[in-house]
């Protein structure tokens, strides 16, 4: 279906949980038949099933034809972490359909419909996995309820399976392709009092699906945000301040607009919100190459007299003698730490840093948009299609409510595509130029003009006690803050502070922060906050076993103590019996404390994050030249129910190769608030051939599913670190591994 196609099906977002039948087919594109059933946010259906021609619609979520096609609509963003898949199980296993017969498309942005439309923090199955079961089990009452009428006898009388309903006692049977037109007349049930499956009647949730779009993925068709292409459609790039903050002085407009296939060159005061649109010169051309080559030929004076001045280089001497001291704030305080220290058998302390980094992804920040008449239609490879800037909108003559935005595939996320920075910038574009226009940024513009993963340091302080047990915790957090009173965007710890281990699980804690000026933008990057926090923590904690002159396994359990969950009523809390089952399971499948030749050590790190727990053993090995070899890294984990397994493996794996790559050289050198890095020659991600073999397992737990894109990452780090030293007796306390002349 063509983009053009696509637009007039694709609807509007609005904020309601009920809407009235007429503004729901408006919305949905389907006011050329019947009736049609919405299911709201709220979890309710409204209104009579629908047939178009013959074909049964019970809700937003399925379309059933009398040959048999089921087609499944996937909620959320898909930005490679297999959503497109999951959602759509979920629906199927309810209906008890033949994944054989299920068809798979990106669902349009419709808030009425489909309530939270976004693809972040590992939360798309924990907060759609009631809303898609029950769309599937409503949709099956009302097949079976058509079948049983069709035979007169009892609903109780009839089983569903592999798309077709059956009668228990004479065995007649009918598929769902029989039953679409009829179902649509059949009464809606109400969804709360539907039986949902229990996991032991599951056929098609914890197997192995593979992703729906991988065919298309392999044969290159037009899936992306950057493959977009709409009648008319102009081509533009955005130059900004290399220094956020950074205001429009003057440029060669007149020279820029000569230039062959350029249409227009103006500048754009913007918003100054980097999330909205800061200021910056657009060129529009008749092609990407026209405009790319038209940049390089502009010449901005800009004012920075507000712009960002920060360098690393100096955040690193301010965080080493901050260090020396307390934080200024005080985040936890509990037990009493200087008596602790008074009766300690030992004491460590050790001081641990991490950089800022970039998203890096596949797919450059891209968004097509057409503004005018009020109106506003967009394309965009984002995480967040409801996320837009009413105030943005308003000063180009829009109404968001009057804002379509069309979901595209995304080439990587990470937490990159959560900020829609580049869908205002093409919405101003090309209200301004009066065309629909692509916008497309370079490399070189995502490198600079990120929300990048902030730095921090951490001065950590410990005890053991004479039974060799941890007594003591402190972390002097060093961090950043825009505004003086609040660390900045993921510059924070996870959720809670008093929930981030150890803790609570030590007698004795103090957790204090100190923050650094900073006007770099930053955001979130896969498993925020915990992606490098987990790096400090878990080595300082490989410390403190070896100081007590334990083995780090037995040291862990015996912390985790007896089972229990630290806060039953919060989902973001540690589960001790959970995390207690990971390490457990790592060690005994890592074969841990295996004797090993010299040079070769194993490193362990439990991590708990994003609603998962994680544990890591690493087996590595490293020369005499520093060449480190990370033979094996096995995983263990526990997020509930695995709807997917193949997809849950492929987001583990995933994000062991995120987590080696970025710990092993990515780094970011800021100076008077400008990234260095422009492209990956400066910004080396890891190559296949230092990949190791990675064996994934997980606890089909009775727990809720969550989510997976996030929380398998963060033990890498220090699981890798932790073996280091195992081999070497060198204790790595600052990434990335470059820095301590590590290769790979």
């Amino acid at each position: 279906m063509s983009a053009q196609m696509k637009s007039e099906t694709q609807s509007t977002s609005i904020d309601a949980n009920v809407i009235d039948r007429r503004t729901f087919l408006k919305l949905t594109g389907f006011a050329g038949g019947g009736l049609m059933l919405a299911f709201s946010p709220a979890g309710k259906f409204a209104h009579a099933a629908m047939a178009k021609g013959d074909t049964f619609i019970p809700n937003g979520f399925i379309q059933i034809s009398p040959d048999g096609q089921i087609l499944i609509y996937a909620k959320n963003p898909e930005i490679g972490q297999g959503i497109k898949t999951t959602l759509p199980m979920v629906v199927a296993e309810e209906l008890d359909a033949d994944w054989a017969d299920v068809r798979v498309e990106t669902a349009p942005t419709n808030k009425a419909v489909y309530g939270r439309q976004a693809s972040w923090g590992s939360m798309s199955v924990r907060t759609s996995w009631d809303q898609t079961r029950r769309a599937g089990a409503v949709a099956r009452a009302m097949l079976v309820s058509a079948a049983a009428d069709e035979w007169g006898v009892p609903v109780s009388a009839c089983q569903t399976g592999a798309s077709q309903v059956t009668h228990t006692t004479s065995g007649r049977h009918l598929s769902y392709g029989d039953l679409a037109t009829k179902a649509a007349s059949m009464p809606v049930p109400d969804a709360k009092t539907l039986t949902l499956k229990k996991r032991s009647e599951y056929t098609l949730l914890g197997t192995r699906v593979t992703g729906v779009d991988n065919e298309a993925l392999v044969k290159g068709e037009p899936l992306f945000g950057i493959d977009t292409i709409i009648p008319n459609m102009h081509y533009a790039t955005y130059e900004k301040c290399p220094a956020t903050g950074g205001r429009v002085v003057s440029a060669n407009l007149d020279e820029i607009k000569a230039l062959p296939g350029v249409t227009d060159a103006f500048i754009l005061e913007g918003t100054g919100k980097v999330t909205e649109l800061m200021p910056g010169v657009a060129i529009v051309a008749r092609s990407t190459w026209a405009a790319f080559q038209a940049k390089k030929k502009l010449k901005v004076e800009w004012d920075e007299t507000n712009a960002a001045k920060y360098s690393w280089s100096e955040a690193v001497k301010q965080a080493a003698v901050l260090a020396k001291g307390d934080g200024k704030q005080v985040l936890v305080e509990y037990g009493d730490t200087e008596k602790a220290y008074t009766n300690a058998a030992k004491t460590v302390e050790s001081y641990y840093s991490y950089p800022f980094i970039s998203h890096a992804t596949m797919e450059p920040m891209n968004c097509t948009a057409w503004v005018r008449d009020g109106m506003a239609e967009i394309w965009a490879p984002t995480q967040a299609p409801q996320r837009l800037s009413p105030d943005l909108f308003k000063s180009l003559g829009v109404d968001v409510k009057n804002v379509t935005v069309h979901q595209t595939r995304s080439g990587g996320g990470f937490g990159r595509r959560g900020q829609n920075d580049f869908l205002c910038e093409s919405a101003a574009i090309s209200k301004q130029a009066g065309v629909p226009v692509k916008l497309q940024w370079t490399r070189e513009d995502d490198m600079k003009h990120d929300h990048y993963r902030p730095g921090a340091f951490h001065s950590f302080k410990g005890s053991i006690d004479k039974e060799g047990k941890l007594s003591t915790w402190e972390d002097h957090f060093i961090t950043h803050t825009e505004d003086g009173k609040k660390p900045v965007r993921v510059g924070s710890f996870f959720r809670n502070p008093n929930l981030e281990f150890p803790l609570p699980l030590v007698s004795n804690a103090r957790i204090t922060q100190s923050m650094l000026p900073l006007k770099v933008p930053t955001g979130p990057w896969r498993a925020p906050s915990s992606n490098g926090i987990a790096f400090a923590i878990q080595s300082f904690f490989d410390e403190m076993s070896h100081a007590a002159g334990r083995d780090h396994l037995e040291f862990m359990l015996e912390l985790f103590g007896e089972p229990r969950w630290l806060d039953p009523d919060n989902i973001y809390a540690l589960n001790t019996a959970r995390a207690a089952d990971v390490v457990k399971l790592v060690a005994e499948k890592a074969g841990w404390g295996k004797a090993l030749p010299k040079g070769r050590g194993m490193g362990l790190a439990f991590h708990f994050s994003h609603a998962g727990h994680f544990a890591h053993v690493a087996e590595v090995s490293v020369d005499a030249r520093q060449k480190l070899t990370v033979h094996k890294i096995t995983v263990a984990g526990d997020v509930g129910l695995i709807v997917n397994m193949s997809g849950a493996e492929n987001q583990a794996e995933g994000g062991i190769i995120d987590g080696m790559s970025t710990m092993l050289g990515l780094t970011l050198s800021i100076e008077n608030g400008r990234i260095q890095e422009s492209n990956f020659h400066q910004y080396p991600l890891m190559r296949i051939g230092s990949t190791p073999e990675i064996a994934v397992h997980f606890i089909q737990s009775d727990f809720r599913p969550t989510g997976m894109g996030e929380p398998a990452l963060p033990p890498v780090a220090p699981a890798i670190c932790n073996a280091i030293f195992a081999a070497t007796g060198e204790r790595i306390r600052e990434l990335p591994l470059s820095k301590a002349g590590y290769t790979a």
